[in-house]
């Protein structure tokens, strides 16, 4: 029988049990768990300061930190689709091309950028506007997003670096980076919104100051790893290109997740300002809860890109069922809804992994579809919050049901240095 498909029903016993790929995916996914929860945290953070000050501030907040994250993650595939790629060329022993993808990686994030941050500055307005929330709370997310746009490159940039070091099997950096990007988060906030009294924009201000600084950190051990494999920080025009092509699906992929978290945001700012608020906190206490998934998932495109690049389809397999049956303990852990999302993340993660991108394109629109339903429903009935998270599950089982269902298949197993 295929271990992908009996490792979910293993649950908490099959992860307590050693594997032989324990010790690779733990090495990957702790200190990548540690940078993930390093940017709720930031997030968190920036909520505690901010929700010092008062609902509306926070609602602000709440809604511009949505639209902004939406406008920068659309282009994760600058570290998702990165990750795959370098990790694949290392798997088939090619170093110094794994290390030329994530220059060409880098230049891409830059011209990306700089359209986000063009076109983000004179359409805040309509942006944020679209959210329907209150004028007090429209008013704060408007002046906060302009502000947080300056950071877009930088965003940006830190995702291509992030996708560079994964694909070489090293987490540790993006930890050290993201543990110091938080802490000084942390500190700037406090200081410009409660020590200079500066609000909303305060708060803004120091995340852009932080999102530069670390940008700068990734820039600096790209260039490092570049030197010493003897190649330029020029960029490879083909190369650019052929990044930019293959992210296309993993666009439509993340624009799928983006609209089902955007909706869900926009149907809680029109049920009024405390339960926009109050949507925030639930909603970042979620993220917190579902990283350890993301680092496992983390995991599954570094080792599946490079089982998959050094042609072991079998190593390929097993290490997936191996990160199944740990993302299934952990959601029997955390309840029915986490175990499903559980297998969610470590599947999209391989998928990502195996440069499945045309799938998971094709799956989200699906699953964005059997949302779109549930939310309607619950915006035709007037429902409450725990409605409208309700119809967050449905969305969760959704694509449980499309993943698991094509990783029971073989078509995702392409093995080579480029699939």
């Amino acid at each position: 029988m295929d271990p992908v498909a009996v490792a979910p029903r293993r649950g908490l016993r099959a992860m307590l049990r050693r594997g032989p790929h324990d010790a690779e995916i733990l090495r990957l996914a702790i200190p990548a768990f540690g940078a993930l929860v390093a940017e709720p945290l930031f997030l968190l953070g920036d909520s505690a300061i901010v929700g010092r000050i008062g609902t509306v501030p926070l609602g602000g907040l709440g809604v511009a930190s949505q639209a902004l994250t939406t406008l920068v993650s659309i282009s994760i595939f600058l570290a998702y689709g990165t990750t795959a790629a370098v990790a694949r060329q290392l798997g088939a022993g090619n170093r110094r091309a794994a290390i030329q993808l994530g220059i060409d990686g880098l230049w891409l994030a830059g011209g990306i950028g700089a359209a986000v941050l063009a076109a983000g500055i004179p359409l805040a307005p309509l942006i944020v506007h679209a959210f329907g929330a209150s004028p007090a709370v429209t008013a704060g997310a408007i002046t906060y997003l302009r502000i947080s746009l300056l950071g877009a490159p930088a965003m940006l940039a830190v995702l291509a670096g992030t996708g560079v070091l994964r694909g070489l099997q090293d987490t540790r950096t993006p930890l050290a980076v993201a543990v110091c990007a938080s802490a000084g988060n942390i500190v700037l906030n406090a200081i410009f919104v409660l020590g200079l009294g500066w609000g909303l924009a305060g708060s803004a201000w120091g995340t852009v100051i932080v999102q530069n600084a670390a940008a700068l950190v990734y820039l600096a051990v790209v260039a490092r790893g570049a030197r010493r494999a003897g190649l330029a920080l020029r960029p490879d025009g083909a190369g650019v290109r052929g990044a930019a092509v293959a992210g296309v699906s993993l666009v439509l992929r993340t624009l799928s997740l983006q609209v089902v978290l955007v909706v869900t945001t926009a149907l809680a700012a029109r049920m009024g300002d405390a339960a926009i608020a109050a949507h925030q906190i639930a909603f970042r206490i979620w993220i917190l809860l579902s990283l350890a998934l993301d680092a496992i998932a983390i995991a599954g495109q570094a080792i599946t890109g490079k089982y998959l690049g050094a042609g072991d389809v079998a190593g390929a397999r097993a290490a997936t069922a191996r990160m199944i049956a740990w993302g299934a303990g952990y959601g029997v852990v955390f309840g029915a809804v986490i175990q499903a999302a559980g297998v969610v993340f470590v599947l999209d993660g391989v998928l990502i992994g195996a440069g499945d991108q045309d799938y998971l394109a094709l799956a989200g629109l699906i699953t964005a579809a059997v949302f779109g339903v549930a939310a309607a429903l619950v915006h035709v009935r007037h429902g409450g919050l725990v409605a409208l998270w309700l119809a967050f599950s449905v969305w969760v089982a959704a694509r449980f049901v499309t993943l698991t269902l094509r990783v029971r298949g073989s078509a995702w197993l392409v093995t080579g240095a480029v699939r």
